[in-house]
């Protein structure tokens, strides 16, 4: 525990350097002010388009809009995220984000004009496939502007805190502006955003592009060498079913949330802002939690996160209060942090480095075909059980699935972990700030000189 609390501290001063580092440094500045405009704007959006649909066709249409927007970025993500190996980025994300912000003014078009629901529907698809090509651009650009390693490394530090501000932030700000204005309002708004976000982008100055790099292996190859590897680890397979399980849960909670605020809670529109805050919320605090859990378990961490993703939900079917469901949502946020942190660790120490990133494109991909599929299940449990029996049964999934296969996930902690080399790399300031996954992976791979 106190090794934790020291990594906790340490954590606070990391993250406060890294701020005052990045600021110092114009062309990082505008590339995450860009990035904040655009993550707040893209949770917001989310929110106001679940309330439109849900006003056209209830739950059933929220449950086709969620399938709408992860389905084709799961399809587009392989190929959106060679764009920045083939471009320059800063151009593939000022176009990124004029199309999106030209997508969200054609949305509040319709939406004023009376327009066909199907239409904006379309757009959300291909607001979601414009989106997949921004974050692995941006990563790819900061190495570029950054002018000491330390800088790099607290823009990193900054753009995952920017990412944890804007999932609570987004949906609040989303759920407020449209309980004072109305649906186009919002999206009008998010348009602005995303052309705020171009701009700031557009400013940017990259005085060397690294050459583009030609990709041997097709997308397909790629993808079906990291299924092979993760299917042929007994332990992996259990992983990353228990993963599926969770963002088909996640998928599912998108529509749940909409349907409970609006039906169950009666908390209006912008309480359907507020409950996906304290998602949010709930996952700043889980960050803090996981640091303090640092040489436990890795497997009961990620058991423990797994179960206080499905309890709470189903707790919110059987205690349908308001605050009780603010409560219990900030636990399902926090468990969310426990599940992510553990899994990347458990992910990056079992699988061989020369296939790893193939492996994350493949838990990527199910993952985000896992929430659409959540998205439509959802709506089919409420038609057959009521709201209340559809968050008790999403609710109980996943503790059962944790009771069932625990032993069999046991088996990934065995893998050795360098326990010399991550002490090195802990005591270095470059690396120090970096989130465990990170440093473990780098400290397998160190070659001693």
């Amino acid at each position: 525990m106190l090794r934790g609390v020291r990594a906790l501290r340490r954590r606070f001063e990391d993250s406060a350097r890294s701020f005052g580092q990045v600021f110092a440094n114009p062309n990082i500045r505008r590339i995450e002010g860009a990035w904040a405009a655009s993550i707040i704007a893209h949770w917001a959006y989310g929110i106001a388009l679940a309330v439109y649909a849900y006003r056209d066709g209830g739950a059933a249409a929220v449950g086709l809009v969620g399938l709408v927007r992860f389905l084709p970025s799961a399809v587009a993500s392989p190929f959106a995220s060679v764009l920045g190996d083939r471009y320059r980025r800063e151009r593939v994300i000022v176009a990124a984000e004029l199309v999106r912000a030209v997508l969200l003014a054609a949305t509040t078009a319709v939406v004023v004009l009376e327009g066909s629901p199907v239409v904006v529907y379309i757009l959300a698809g291909l607001v979601a496939i414009a989106y997949s090509a921004v974050r692995p651009a941006q990563a790819a650009l900061l190495p570029t502007v950054a002018r000491t390693p330390q800088e790099l490394t607290a823009a990193n530090v900054t753009s995952s805190t920017i990412e944890s501000l804007g999932i609570f932030g987004g949906p609040a700000i989303g759920g407020v502006l449209l309980a004072a204005t109305s649906e186009q309002v919002v999206f009008g708004a998010t348009a602005a955003a995303f052309l705020l976000a171009a701009l700031l982008v557009s400013r940017v100055r990259v005085e060397t592009q690294p050459e583009p790099r030609e990709r041997r292996d097709a997308v397909w190859h790629e993808f079906t060498a990291g299924f092979a590897t993760i299917f042929r680890e007994p332990g992996l397979r259990v992983l990353v079913t228990l993963l599926a399980a969770q963002t088909l849960v996640a998928g599912a909670l998108n529509v749940l949330i909409v349907v409970t605020a609006l039906q169950l809670l009666n908390l209006g529109e912008d309480g359907v802002g507020f409950l996906n805050s304290a998602v949010g919320i709930g996952g700043l605090i889980g960050a803090l939690v996981s640091a303090l859990l640092i040489g436990r378990r890795l497997s009961s961490n990620f058991l423990v996160g797994i179960v206080l993703w499905g309890i709470p939900i189903g707790l919110i079917g059987v205690f349908p209060n308001p605050l009780i469901a603010l409560l219990l949502l900030a636990v399902v946020g926090l468990g969310n942090t426990l599940v992510d942190v553990s899994a990347f660790t458990l992910l990056q120490r079992a699988v061989p480095d020369e296939v790893l990133a193939r492996a994350f494109g493949a838990v990527q991909g199910l993952w985000v075909a896992t929430i659409g599929i959540g998205s439509i299940v959802a709506p089919l449990l409420i038609a057959a059980v009521d709201i209340r029996g559809a968050l008790m049964i999403t609710g109980a999934l996943l503790p059962i699935l944790a009771t069932l296969l625990r032993r069999r996930l046991a088996q990934l902690d065995a893998v050795p972990v360098p326990e010399r080399q991550l002490a090195l790399l802990r005591g270095i300031e470059l690396f120090a700030p970096l989130p465990q996954p990170t440093q473990e992976s780098l400290a397998q791979v160190l070659i001693p000189v």
